[in-house]
């Protein structure tokens, strides 16, 4: 049943708050506001870490994370200081990138998407870290961890993770299934089905199944990454060396099932010309009963929809995202002694149970155990079932939902079972074929429809000749 009418207006009005800071922080990660970092050859005593916008906020859980690791220090000694660099995902590559190869800003630690790790080693911007760099590596999610080596090194230590989910309204799946839950997996061809009942019975609000997305950005690679590998089953595009390894018969198929999963019938319109912030509002207005997004908005949405959010683990595969932890090349000596055993610190286990209570994937498998408990950041150390009626005392939102828990049966196991993006030094230069190449499939028309698109088969051997131009 929908929400009372009185209520939901204040509920958008909430949503519509939260929303103006995940905006500029989709997919990138820093919680200050922002300072430049010392210039190159500074003799000061500081390990500046240079990081996207937390979508924890402004003093989030990466800044209280380092100000532990501060108060744990000498009065003589050294102490780490945040940089926030812009929050656009590309902004961020093309500053880093920039400042480490003109050697304009003396950075330490870098916080670099997954999918920057191989080009940042292969140009010799990051160094490869010592063993003593990383606490417990046993403990790492393995899916997780691969996305911190190149060339058999490692040169990052996994910080913070993430992985496509499904959310969906409770409310209205019941009125047209007799069920509330999707327990810890469902199908593609069961969503459709629901979809298709939703279809015929329109709740109050509702537009269409789902929504994700789907403009021209990062967030169409995920889909058709995501697309690619729940179709060839452990199909790459790359191989652990960054060589293209795909076939025009894999990439058709890739495509007929992004084209399957995303067409009209099934998808909100809006998803086409849709980001994370835009998809995640269509979803909180009840324009569709599932949403396919990021761990970050649980938070949110459980404060938005209470007991009437369902998240499950996404159908097929699902992308890995996150970020992970390196040291620049041009940090040296003692410098470089002390950013090891910063990283040492924010990725230990307890820095990751602090990561998971605050909304973020956490890369370590203990910290979704039942009794872990987080002290390093004391607003989060609260358990997630602090309280009799299962709703948490502080900002964290409860662990169990549905009768599940929502960190060991539903996070975790989508964590490790998730896909990595191609693997290469060139990965821009991948995305954006894969963005200009799908293009066709969203020029949808003013009547919605998009039958004047290429076909599977001629799409597959555009991205095929685009591909083999741009890898080795």
């Amino acid at each position: 049943m929908p929400p009372p009418r009185l209520r939901w207006p204040l509920r958008l009005r909430w949503v519509a708050a939260v929303l103006a800071l995940l905006a500029v922080a989709a997919c990138t990660g820093g919680g200050r506001t922002r300072e430049d970092a010392p210039p190159a050859g500074s003799s000061s005593r500081w390990i500046v870490v240079a990081s996207g916008r937390d979508v924890t906020g402004k003093g989030g859980i990466r800044q209280q994370l380092i100000d532990a690791w501060n108060r744990a220090q000498p009065a003589d000694g050294y102490q780490a200081r945040l940089v926030e660099l812009p929050s656009s995902a590309d902004a961020q590559r093309s500053q880093l990138l920039g400042a480490l190869q003109s050697g304009s800003a003396s950075y330490d630690v870098v916080n670099l998407d997954v999918t920057w790790v191989p080009e940042f080693a292969a140009a010799r911007l990051i160094r490869p870290l010592p063993g003593t760099a990383v606490a417990g590596g046993n403990d790492l999610v393995s899916s997780v961890d691969a996305t911190a080596f190149w060339g058999g090194e490692r040169y990052a230590v996994p910080f913070n993770s993430d992985v496509g989910l499904l959310y969906y309204r409770r409310d209205q799946l019941a009125q047209v299934s007799g069920r509330s839950d999707l327990g810890t997996s469902v199908s593609w061809d069961e969503l459709r089905a629901l979809i298709e009942a939703l279809n015929r019975k329109r709740p109050a609000g509702y537009e269409a199944g789902w929504t994700t997305q789907l403009d021209g950005y990062e967030g169409r690679t995920v889909n058709a990454v995501e697309a690619f590998a729940s179709a060839v089953g452990d199909f790459r595009i790359t191989d652990d060396r960054g060589r293209y390894r795909g076939t025009e018969e894999q990439l058709a198929a890739g495509i007929g099932e992004l084209r399957r999963r995303t067409g009209t019938a099934y998808t909100l319109r809006d998803a086409y010309t849709s980001d994370e912030s835009r998809s995640l509002d269509d979803f909180a207005r009840g324009r569709t009963a599932f949403l396919r997004h990021w761990p970050y908005v649980y938070p949110t949405l459980y404060e938005t929809f209470k007991g009437d959010l369902g998240v499950t683990r996404l159908p097929g595969k699902a992308v890995l995202g996150g970020q992970d932890l390196a040291v620049t090349s041009s940090t040296n000596g003692e410098r470089a002694a002390r950013a090891y055993d910063l990283i040492r610190f924010l990725t230990d286990p307890d820095s990751e149970r602090c990561l998971l209570r605050a909304g973020f994937a956490a890369t370590r498998t203990s910290a979704y155990e039942d009794t872990a408990v987080c002290t390093h950041a004391p607003v989060y150390a609260e358990s997630p079932s602090a309280s009799p009626t299962g709703e948490s005392a502080g900002r964290t939102p409860p662990d169990r939902l549905g009768g599940l828990s929502y960190h060991r049966q539903i996070l975790l196991p989508a964590l490790s079972a998730a896909v990595q993006r191609p693997r290469t030094p060139l990965y821009g230069a991948v995305s954006r074929s894969l963005i200009t190449v799908l293009g066709p499939l969203y020029d949808v028309g003013p009547g919605g429809g998009t039958s004047s698109s290429p076909t599977d088969q001629e799409l597959a051997e555009s991205l095929n000749r685009a591909l083999e131009r741009e890898l080795p």
